[in-house]
């Protein structure tokens, strides 16, 4: 159990980098780049930054959240690290499809700015991405006998 909350806990302490990330580049390409359009402001800028954020929490994860399930196995490799990648960013995509889902409902009964939308929509998958990291991408090794 103590094992499961501390590396909950490193997640979290995760998600806040990768947050800080997100919320940086959402506001970077929001305010400079997409500033004219609800597309470019509402749901291109958002992809973007997510994808900034996944990068880094995949990266932090990998050494630090499950090291201890992805260094010194027989297929840790270069390859593998690209594999799980594939795995991590397909998965948070699709909580991110939700979380996306979110934002706008959000905009749309508040009319907040985009980046407040963002945070309150990013409250809401946090849990979602950590089970599905824990559970599937970073899952045990089964048991040698």
């Amino acid at each position: 159990m103590w094992k499961i909350l501390t590396r909950y806990v490193k997640f979290m302490g995760t998600g806040v980098v990768g947050s800080i990330v997100d919320t940086l580049v959402l506001w970077l390409l929001s305010d400079l780049v997409f500033s004219k359009g609800y597309w470019g402001e509402y749901i291109i800028s958002p992809v973007i930054s997510f994808q900034c954020a996944v990068a880094v929490n995949y990266t932090i994860s990998y050494f630090y959240v499950w090291k201890d399930r992805t260094r010194g196995r027989s297929d840790a490799s270069v390859k593998r690290f690209f594999k799980l990648y594939a795995r991590y960013n397909l998965s948070s995509s699709a909580v991110f499809i939700v979380r996306l889902g979110v934002l706008l409902l959000i905009e749309r009964f508040t009319g907040w700015d985009v980046v407040l939308c963002n945070l309150a929509a990013m409250c809401f998958s946090g849990i979602l991405n950590f089970a599905i990291s824990n559970l599937l991408i970073f899952k045990r090794k089964k048991a040698e006998f």
